[in-house]
């Protein structure tokens, strides 16, 4: 899969200087997928002075320009949606419906950034000197150090390099290990916007040859991560010794409250099938379910009864709704999380093991668990797996309080019929994003983010440029 491609480096697809590569395992087969290259310093380095040198054409050109890159990027991905789709299945095991589903969205990115390449705007403020006035212009930052996961790995690398681009800055994406090829197949596609050579380039390595030498250089001016709050808090210290400026999109543990008034059938029609995307692995999944206690016996029945109908297997084949875990670790992990919580008091509704009648892959059990309490490690910790946790509530000023009860603060949730509790969530929910009735949160026109322990600046919407842009003021009297 990944001999066509390998590094991007200068306009140009390479290997590493040294011919060093890494196995990329199947979280289906748990066999090797192929070899992607693994970038030396050097290579890094490469990445570093082509950047410098692709900013310094990339920036000077009119926006109108750059909106029009940005599009033809976006028409080279239509055109390459369907391998796209297949390559973030083959890598991560997801449906295909689902990577799909994920390429359309990073297309949405760039044309969205497109549009808004053409709307940076300044402003004129009078001066108080006779005849004076303040200028205030932005400007692309510089060079831009992008970091991102393996779970949606076309649409994390695109919320961050299209408003890069679109700002004027170069940007270097070192993507997950796990997922190179769907960095590749996206940065096949950035080809088509004709852009400077250096402007956009792509390693993939570990972290002493890529992270440390980009984390270390002056010319990168800003960082952009999505990954967990533990690297995040790695990254702000050392970004600090260079002063660059950071935004990150980190972990999350969602809560969802079902009020006595939602609509149940709705809400689970909506909620099981989000709970168990990707097998989980998704930062602003729903987690901890809060239900009023009058709604509880009819929710859990609800939520088994859709979960036990979930088909596990290889996302590529038809009829498979959820996929595997993306490795032997995260499996460890989730049977951990739900071995703990059984042994606490918790009770299994469904699920609970891994799944019989494979004979390799990292296969989980779409899991439901009720009787928990707010201080199980189910509840407590993001469980980035398929695991339901449900708890039960009587006031809607406690399961605010208990839903606000984490350092995290990215997405939250609630479903109601009454405007005033509504109201009330969106208000008082401690998250950087609510959905009310609804889970749609992610999308190029809406600035998508968390506050707290998960992270800081925004991803989509008029919000994403600014964390590309330096403002500058100027003093004019004449």
């Amino acid at each position: 899969m990944y001999e066509d491609y390998g590094l991007f480096i200068d306009g140009k697809w390479r290997p590493a200087t040294d011919g060093a590569t890494t196995d990329v395992l199947s979280p289906v087969t748990e066999q090797a997928i192929g070899k992607a290259p693994s970038a030396s310093a050097a290579d890094t380095q490469a990445a570093l002075d082509a950047a410098e040198r692709g900013l310094a054409t990339w920036r000077k050109l009119p926006a109108f320009d750059r909106a029009d890159a940005l599009h033809r990027i976006a028409d080279a991905m239509l055109a390459s949606a369907e391998r796209a789709a297949r390559i973030i299945s083959t890598e991560t095991g997801r449906p295909l419906a689902q990577s799909q589903r994920e390429w359309v969205l990073s297309t949405d990115q760039f044309r969205w950034h497109a549009e808004e390449a053409r709307r940076i705007y300044g402003r004129i403020v009078e001066s108080r000197a006779p005849g004076g006035r303040f200028e205030v212009h932005h400007q692309p930052m510089g060079v831009v150090a992008a970091f991102t996961a393996w779970n949606f790995p076309a649409a994390l690398p695109s919320r961050k390099i299209a408003p890069a681009l679109a700002a004027g800055c170069s940007i270097i994406v070192r993507p997950s290990s796990q997922t190179p090829g769907s960095a590749m197949i996206l940065f096949e596609c950035l080809r088509a916007g004709n852009l400077p050579d250096g402007t956009v380039g792509l390693l993939i390595g570990s972290t002493a040859n890529t992270y440390g030498p980009l984390m270390a250089s002056k010319a990168v001016r800003k960082v952009s991560l999505t990954g967990s709050t533990r690297v995040g808090q790695q990254m702000i210290r050392d970004a600090a010794d260079t002063m660059k400026k950071v935004s990150m999109e980190l972990g999350g543990n969602a809560p969802c409250i079902i009020h006595d008034d939602a609509d149940l059938d709705k809400a689970l029609d909506i909620l099981v099938p989000t709970k168990f995307a990707n097998c989980g692995q998704v930062c602003v999944t729903p987690d901890r379910f809060f239900v009023h206690e009058s709604r509880h016996d009819d929710f859990v029945e609800g939520f088994v009864s859709r979960a036990r109908k979930i088909v596990l297997g290889n996302g590529l084949d038809e009829g498979v709704t959820m996929g595997p875990l993306i490795n032997a670790r995260r499996l460890q992990e989730v049977e951990s999380v739900v071995a703990e919580a059984v042994r606490d008091g918790a009770t299994l509704a469904t699920g609970g093991k891994r799944a019989s009648g494979f004979n390799a892959g990292h296969f989980y059990e779409p899991t439901v668990m009720t009787s928990v309490t707010d201080g199980m490690r189910v509840m407590a910790d993001e469980n980035f797996g398929p695991v339901a946790a449900i708890t039960t509530f009587r006031s809607d000023d406690e399961v605010i309080e208990r839903a606000n009860a984490t350092d995290m603060g990215l997405a939250a949730y609630a479903f109601t019929t009454s405007q005033a509790r509504a109201r009330q969530a969106v208000s008082e929910l401690k998250s950087g994003m609510v959905g009310i009735n609804s889970v749609a949160l992610a999308a190029a026109e809406a600035p998508f983010g968390g506050t707290g322990f998960s992270g800081m600046g925004r991803e989509g919407g008029i919000e994403a440029i600014r964390d590309y842009l330096d403002t500058k003021m100027a003093q004019v009297a004449v």
